[in-house]
């Protein structure tokens, strides 16, 4: 059994880190808005698309984001009408649908990548020894959840 101070300390910065992720997202949500750019949900799949490239997929997309799959489809179902992405089928296997940026989207992410000032302000705090420090601690967080999830969902590990 786990000691009442060391779970009620884990709950604490599982709540720090909570907090801070959604001030962080608020903040980022309202610069862009003041800019007139794109949501900062659709700027994220933007950023995946662009970094997988070519061969994106909503399957991918929907793993880098750590979203559920009807979650990403819808998402790029509206991004699709507002003309940021586009949604072929591919020609080698008919069943699997690729998404690219169009000429509208990739100014959208120029955009974002300009306007986008806010993460830089708020992660400067932080020495560039103690971002690396930060990167370590969370991904080793995120390996962890990651795991949970596998163990719990039956996952089979990659």
């Amino acid at each position: 059994m786990e000691n009442n101070a060391t779970v009620g300390r884990e709950r604490q910065l599982f709540l720090l880190l909570r907090q801070t992720h959604g001030l962080i997202y608020k903040a980022v949500e309202d610069e862009l808005r003041l800019a007139g750019s794109v949501p900062y949900t659709q700027a994220a799949v933007l950023f995946v698309v662009k970094a997988i490239g070519e061969q994106a997929t909503p399957a991918q997309i929907s793993r880098w984001l750590i979203r559920e799959p009807h979650t990403v489809s819808t998402l790029l179902v509206r991004m699709e009408k507002r003309g940021l992405i586009r949604k072929t089928k591919d020609l080698e296997r008919k069943n699997q649908v690729r998404v690219t940026l169009t000429e509208k989207g990739e100014m959208a992410l120029r955009q974002v990548m300009k306007v986008e000032s806010t993460i830089s302000k708020i992660m400067s705090r932080l020495p560039n020894d103690e971002q690396d420090c930060l990167r370590a601690h969370l991904e080793t967080l995120r390996s962890k959840a990651l795991e949970e999830l596998r163990i719990r969902y039956k996952i089979p590990l990659p």
